[in-house]
């Protein structure tokens, strides 16, 4: 598994030996895929990974310019393993704020980005796939409150899903499918143009 593109394009990272109920990264054709549609969307942006397993999804948003990444996962395996793959990323004297922080998403949002201290461009979640935790994490985060008024939340789960069209103040304006891969795209804005490029 790589970075796909931008300034730590072709840096291999690392990933859990063997096969762990804990970590599933998104692949690198299906990581390309979104990155792709989110286009400019991500350079300048402040990032929240959720579920964040190997930290591919806010690596490559920070490969592709987001200045401010915010990790979070629960089970030591994957916490050792985006600490590598940040020492693996990001060279000496980089200024791009990033943070990790150790939480159960099961039981919510972590406390230290509520109270209106944290907010965020891009939020990703990508929970263990057909365990109800997608549909969970976007009523947490329904409220609209960690995104910013133009901010996407990306939401991937097993392709034959379903999540809904609203949840809350989220609306979905985009979905796509790649093989076992779904991503679900919201906004605070109901969106009759699924392009997320015209957003900016």
């Amino acid at each position: 598994m790589r970075i796909i593109s931008g300034k730590a394009g072709g840096r291999r990272l690392a990933t859990p030996p063997g096969r762990t109920q804990d970590i599933r990264p998104t692949s690198d054709r299906a990581r390309e895929a979104l990155f792709n549609i989110l286009g400019p969307v991500v350079n300048g942006s402040r990032v929240l990974d959720l579920y964040a397993g190997t930290g591919a999804l806010g690596l490559e948003a920070f490969s592709r310019g987001a200045v401010d990444i915010t990790f979070v996962d629960f089970h030591r395996q994957p916490l050792e393993i985006i600490r590598k793959n940040i020492s693996l990323c990001l060279p000496a004297g980089d200024q791009t704020v990033v943070s990790v922080l150790r939480y159960d998403l099961r039981k919510g949002l972590p406390p230290a980005l509520l109270g209106g201290k944290a907010i965020f461009d891009l939020i990703f979640l990508d929970p263990p796939y057909s365990q109800g935790l997608s549909l969970k994490t976007l009523q947490y985060l329904g409220n609209g409150n960690l995104l910013t008024p133009n901010g996407i939340v990306v939401a991937e789960e097993r392709s034959s899903e379903s999540l809904p069209a609203q949840c809350e103040m989220l609306h979905l304006f985009d979905q796509r499918t790649y093989g076992d891969t779904g991503f679900w795209l919201y906004s605070l804005h109901h969106q009759t143009d699924t392009s997320v490029k015209e957003r900016q």
